[in-house]
């Protein structure tokens, strides 16, 4: 047995206790018994406080992830193997280590235990399948006339952030509404100090040109804070104003304030008259309810903000074998929580034994009491309702489509002479302007669609630049390369059960070569062609290792499966080239002069016209050039002259 060292914890688990060890046996195939004997080991060990467990594999790779009120009882429980479900013996059976995480009480080991989750994603919890961010808009607070706009990710800039909203669609097309009602600014601080003459979202009636005076800080205030009260909820109040001040305008024959006014109200109905259900008078809560069907899981939310329903979304849970409906809402709304901010009021359609604990721990996150409830009655009832007939539709439609692709990958494996349907497909193309920018694109499509966080491209760095077999040889080259010496066993994911290859016989060859140069034999290959009608969809030919050509009929829902996936890979190289030509564009030779930051080449290159001409330049000059220090005239002469 030995002890190994403190591992690094996610961002924000500082304010977690550690008390920890991770405790290993040898032994790498899996056995129950040697499973059994790890865990006992370590439950010997533990003391009855909260924490978290990690179960480890042989190769130190996370199974599990579970928290506990008493880690020495719960852990315990993995002893007794014959009240296990099937599910659990085989995780015993291949666990060969523990990780424990003391905490201070139950509710930190919940919120430990999400954070662990999402980070390794263990093959026996609970997973959502949909890490990306939410949407939010976001009012700034560090300029004197507040922007607004869409933002993702960390809410590290001042101001007040509202949401989530369930996709990017309904942002946009809310601030696009909130821009009539408010005419607040979305345009960047660099746009906006930069302007002489209103723009064209002024002129539209879409802002009211901060920038060039049109309105002074006092008036765009009152509009900021109008915009504050509509989306914290007190929407009927903006709009009775609104109303009032468009009949005194009206009253007092000033008919073009009032038809603004107008404009401006009916934007704001516009808001509310696109919610999908009634909130009225909830005020923020968001509602969630649980489908089953087939041994699948969905999971219906609706995000309710200030009275208003700021979307819904569906969600189908992995890793749910053997699992009943309230461990999967368990499982689900720690998770979600670690990314969304929680509202004060959450609604469910079935009870919770953990509802306490859960209702705790998000409290703490919120800063205020947070709420779980289960409605009885009245308008919240009817909205669980709402909630739960949404998700047995979406889960109806996710079975359907998962129905239609399965089908569709029988036929591609009977087509492509597979031995199996693929789980895990790859494809592959390059992109180039005759030679400069080139890259290598892979995207990676699953059972369930695109898995988009695990595209991959390739800056192509030996191979000729306007040889697109050579582009190709050194991208598989490269990608195989590191598969095999970080997935030796190919229990991983990461190697492919099949390989698609935008290109014809040149490019099969060549991948081919480089596989082969790595020993690699085994990997399903199939390049996709144009066929003899360059440039008309419908007739492309399919290319195999051993020379042969099928093709399949132009109206074949399998071709146009096969396209959808070959136009994905295009999308994607096209757009990480346009992305790579853009910085080479905006580059500038002296961003390789190290220690020399963005204001000082702007101030260089106004006072010497071009990079040459400050390349040329003697120390004297670069001295005398406005905002160039000595020391600084003396990095970038002595960066361009070395030997003095």
């Amino acid at each position: 047995m030995t002890k190994a060292g403190r591992p690094d914890l996610p961002n924000g688990s500082d304010r977690f206790h550690e008390d920890k060890a991770t405790y290993t046996m040898k032994g790498s195939q899996p056995d129950l018994e040697a499973g059994v004997a790890a865990i006992r080991e370590v439950q010997a060990t533990l003391r009855p406080k909260p924490g978290v467990y990690r179960m480890l594999d042989a190769r130190g790779d996370v199974l599990y992830v579970g928290k506990a009120r008493a880690l020495k009882n719960r852990v315990a429980n993995y002893l007794q193997v014959e009240r296990l479900p099937l599910r659990l013996k085989r995780m015993v059976s291949q666990t060969r280590a523990m990780t424990i995480v003391t905490t201070n009480s139950e509710a930190e080991a919940l919120l430990l235990e999400a954070q662990l989750i999402k980070r390794f994603r263990p093959p026996y919890n609970v997973l959502l399948r949909d890490d990306k961010s939410f949407p939010f808009i976001l009012l700034r607070a560090d300029h004197a006339f507040p922007r607004i706009s869409k933002h993702r990710g960390a809410r590290r800039a001042k101001g007040n952030y509202y949401g989530p909203f369930a996709s990017a669609g309904s942002v946009n097309t809310t601030i696009n509404a909130l821009q009539k009602l408010f005419l607040l600014r979305s345009c960047t601080d660099s746009f906006f100090s930069r302007r002489d003459r209103p723009c064209l979202l002024y002129q539209i009636k879409r802002c009211s040109a901060p920038c060039v005076g049109r309105i002074d800080a006092a008036g765009y205030g009152e509009l900021v804070g109008e915009a504050k009260d509509f989306l914290g909820g007190k929407s009927s109040d903006v709009q009775a104003k609104l109303n009032a001040q468009m009949e005194a305008a009206a009253a007092a024959l000033d008919f073009e304030t009032a038809a603004m006014l107008r404009d401006r109200l009916r934007a704001a109905t516009f808001i509310q008259g696109s919610q999908a259900i009634n909130a009225e008078g909830l005020g923020s809560a968001d509602i969630f309810a649980v489908a089953c069907r087939n041994g699948q899981f969905g999971v219906q939310a609706f995000f309710i903000r200030g009275g208003q329903n700021w979307g819904h979304r569906a969600f189908f849970p992995s890793h749910t074998e053997g699992l009943n409906e309230e461990e999967v809402m368990t499982s689900f709304l720690a998770q979600f929580y670690e990314e969304v901010p929680p509202p004060r009021t959450i609604l469910l359609d079935r009870k919770l034994a953990e509802a306490e604990l859960l209702a705790e721990a998000l409290s703490g996150v919120a800063g205020g009491k947070v709420e779980i409830a289960v409605p009885q009655r009245g308008d919240r009832l009817r909205l669980v309702q709402q909630a739960s007939r949404n998700a047995v539709e979406a889960l109806e439609r996710r079975q359907a489509e998962s129905g239609a692709k399965s089908k569709l990958n029988r036929e591609l494996a009977e087509f492509l002479e597979l031995a199996e349907p693929p789980s895990r497909i790859e494809v592959y193309d390059n992109s180039h302007i005759q030679g400069t920018a080139a890259l290598g694109a892979m995207i990676v499509s699953g059972p369930d669609g695109f898995i988009k966080g695990q595209y991959r491209k390739w800056n192509i760095k030996t191979a000729q630049t306007n040889d697109d077999f050579a582009m190709m040889r050194e991208v598989f080259g490269r990608r195989f390369a590191r598969a095999q010496e970080e997935d030796p066993d190919r229990d991983n994911d990461m190697w492919p059960d099949l390989v698609l290859i935008d290109g014809g016989k040149g490019q099969m060859s060549s991948v081919k070569d480089a596989l082969e140069e790595l020993g690699i034999e085994d990997v399903p290959l199939i390049a996709i062609a144009k066929g003899p009608s360059h440039g008309r969809e419908g007739r492309e030919v399919f290319h195999f290792p051993d020379g042969r050509e099928k093709m399949l009929p132009e109206n074949a829902p399998l071709l146009f499966h096969l396209q959808r996936l070959r136009d994905e890979v295009h999308r994607f190289a096209i757009g990480a080239h346009r992305d790579k030509r853009s910085r080479a564009i905006t580059a500038s030779p002296l961003d390789e002069i190290p220690g020399i930051g963005p204001a000082r080449k702007r101030a260089m290159l106004l006072h010497f016209g071009t990079a040459s001409k400050v390349r040329a330049a003697s120390l004297a000059d670069l001295q005398h050039a406005p905002g160039v220090s000595a020391t600084v005239a003396q990095t970038v002469y002595d960066f361009y002259h070395p030997g003095g």
